[in-house]
């Protein structure tokens, strides 16, 4: 004879199955730096200074010491506060493991729609910035850029 019992029991495990399954699951690592790059993006072309600044390390150091990343949240504001709007095309991005670390390539091409930008600015960028987890959170520590074209 089938249990009543047993079978409430197997139908409230089925219930909360998929609840305990999607908070046991963690989303990778290269994808979370993915996501921070692209939410870097999408915060400079939105004039965004905090957005901008949410993804990098306290301790941010770009291209050996020409921008920290105060310099770089600053540089974000003045041009929004300007009313300068910063288009950003993101290339692929490739993520290799640097011990527990990350190391991310990409290409990103700068442009201004309002065209007040000095035109050394606009361009294509070859990119590779180093990432670590602060805290549970990917930041990124460390960046270098030169100029594609």
């Amino acid at each position: 004879m089938v249990n009543i019992r047993n079978i409430v029991r197997l139908l409230l495990v089925l219930a909360w199955l998929p609840a305990y399954l999607a908070a046991c699951r963690h989303t990778p690592d290269e994808e979370q730096v993915r996501q921070a790059i692209a939410a870097v993006a999408e915060a400079a072309e939105a004039g965004s200074a905090g957005g901008v600044g949410a993804s990098l390390s306290e301790a941010f150091d770009g291209n050996n010491g020409s921008l920290d990343r105060r310099e770089l949240v600053n540089m974000v504001r003045v041009l929004a506060l300007r009313g300068e709007h910063i288009g950003v095309t993101m290339g692929p991005v490739t993520i290799e493991p640097r011990g527990e670390r990350l190391l991310a390539t990409f290409t990103v091409t700068l442009s201004s729609g309002s065209g007040r930008l000095l035109p050394d600015q606009l361009g294509i960028y070859q990119v590779e910035s180093a990432w670590r987890s602060e805290d549970g959170t990917w930041r990124c520590y460390s960046a270098k850029w030169k100029r594609s074209m």
